[in-house]
């Protein structure tokens, strides 16, 4: 077991017996899960949806050349520039050049997992640059020093009254739990940053292929104004985001309304296809595309799990997810958590170290039920295990376990031989406990609860007695 996977799993016993946090989480979702049911009931018909988004991330995945280089020809038309980057170390590099080469001191940094998945932030603040993250959630989790905990949600684990102590102590001038004061507070202090920052550093929900747009969702409009004040926008997007036409924007956007928040729209719903023009008072002078592949085009190469590329980070799955709800985001230590995390991670960041997130899921399918784009979210779980199996690193005693279980249903006298030598260990554990001795191998076991009985006859016994009886 590697260390990655044994602090997964310390991690997960630990936050799995904290109620109060359990609470928290499940209030949240809850509440989330209501909103989601009104926002799927406003479509006439909600699977022909799905099966329509699932169609249109198909057809742009299995033609991803295609739309990716139309997209960029569209922005290069309209003045911009397109950079591939191949990883994060290439992607950090081209940001940090064009931070230095216009004399970049601050920057306003809207909501992008892909920044989270470079680790973009950690590299320009070694550089002295200040990075203020504009999201509400993520303004918030970055005064802590936290990772984002949901993918939409990033302050999803914390309360309002935990929120009011950590502006009260960052902030300063702080004294109430009221929200709406603290959002008035966070506010003010963001104000500074959107009018100081010499660059706008952007996610993106959508690249449209055939108009070179980039399309960019929020409730607060803050990747509005980290667009149009700073002198300098990027925008930072993994490949997969593209989809074929504009027009498809009428589905993905309530789409991805509804299964996030469960809103009709969500409210700021913003395209943006180059710098400002001459007839333009507002806009960036620069504008940057960044293409992201790291290890996203290993898994286009897979035509059996290539469909994980149609993630359109709506959340949905997190939320659906029982494993999810009790161990919550940061015990994944990944960028993307949960179910979607748990089968992208070891695609994008190796499947040695990451193999046991497959293994995080009691594979209920409520995550694939939810999901807007119909991936097959448990299926693929299923398949990076057997991935594991053939071609990661197993424990040395799990690899025994498995060839002595091999040879032994390689025949009937085997079979009998390993059982009988199975019931002499089971009878010598229990006596070892039943001596009170402090090597008591049921020990975890019986911390809890009793130990089962132990069967007088073994199954072939009973089969062979009630055989010479009929």
């Amino acid at each position: 077991m590697t260390t990655t996977a044994q602090e997964f799993l310390r991690n997960a016993a630990v936050k799995s017996a904290d109620i109060a946090h359990r609470q928290t989480i499940r209030k949240n979702i809850d509440s989330y899960d209501v909103a989601v049911l009104r926002g799927r009931a406003r479509f006439q018909n909600w699977q022909a949806a799905r099966d329509r988004c699932q169609a249109i991330k198909r057809e742009a995945i299995e033609h991803l050349d295609q739309y990716l280089e139309q997209f960029e020809a569209n922005v290069i038309k309209r003045g911009g520039t397109v950079f591939w980057a191949e990883n994060g170390e290439q992607a950090r590099q081209y940001i940090l050049n064009l931070a230095a080469s216009n004399n970049v001191k601050t920057i306003s940094k809207s909501k992008s997992m892909v920044a989270e998945e470079i680790h973009l932030a950690p590299a320009l603040e070694e550089k002295g640059i200040a990075v203020f993250e504009t999201d509400l959630g993520e303004f918030i989790v970055q005064l802590r020093k936290e990772p984002p905990y949901h993918i939409v949600t990033p302050a999803m684990h914390l309360t309002r009254v935990q929120i009011a102590e950590l502006f009260k102590e960052k902030l300063g001038g702080i004294d109430t739990d009221d929200p709406e004061q603290l959002v008035a507070a966070a506010r003010v202090a963001l104000r500074k940053a959107f009018f100081s920052a010499e660059m706008g550093i952007t996610g993106a929900n959508f690249l449209v292929a055939d108009q070179g747009l980039v399309a960019i969702t929020t409730n607060e409009g803050n990747a509005d104004l980290g667009v149009t004040l700073p002198r300098v926008n990027v925008v930072i997007a993994g490949i997969e985001k593209v989809i074929p036409r504009l027009q498809d924007l009428a589905l993905f956007w309530p789409v991805l309304a509804g299964s996030g928040t469960g809103q009709p729209m969500t409210v700021y719903n913003t395209l943006v296809g180059g710098p400002r023009s001459a007839t333009e008072c507002a806009g960036p002078e620069e504008f940057h595309v960044i293409l992201l592949d790291n290890g996203r085009t290993d898994l286009l190469a897979d035509p059996e799990q290539r469909e994980v590329l149609h993630c359109i980070r709506c959340g949905a799955c997190l939320n659906a997810c029982p494993v999810y709800r009790n161990i919550g985001g940061h015990t994944y230590k990944t960028t993307y958590p949960g179910p979607i995390g748990s089968v992208l991670t070891p695609h994008l960041r190796g499947l040695n170290q990451f193999q046991h997130l497959s293994y995080a899921s009691s594979l209920c399918g409520a995550c694939t039920e939810v999901c807007p784009v119909k991936i097959d979210l448990h299926h693929h779980l299923l398949e990076n295990r057997r991935n594991a199996v053939n071609d990661a690193e197993r424990p040395m005693l799990e690899r025994f376990a498995f060839k002595t279980w091999r040879w032994s249903m390689g025949g009937a006298g085997r079979f009998a031989f390993l059982g009988a030598a199975g019931k002499f260990a089971l009878r010598a554990f229990y006596g070892l406990g039943a001596k009170g001795s402090a090597i008591d191998p049921l020990k975890p076991w019986t911390k809890y609860r009793a130990a089962p009985p132990l069967p007088a006859k073994s199954f072939r016994a009973l089969w062979k007695e009630n055989r010479a009886s009929e």
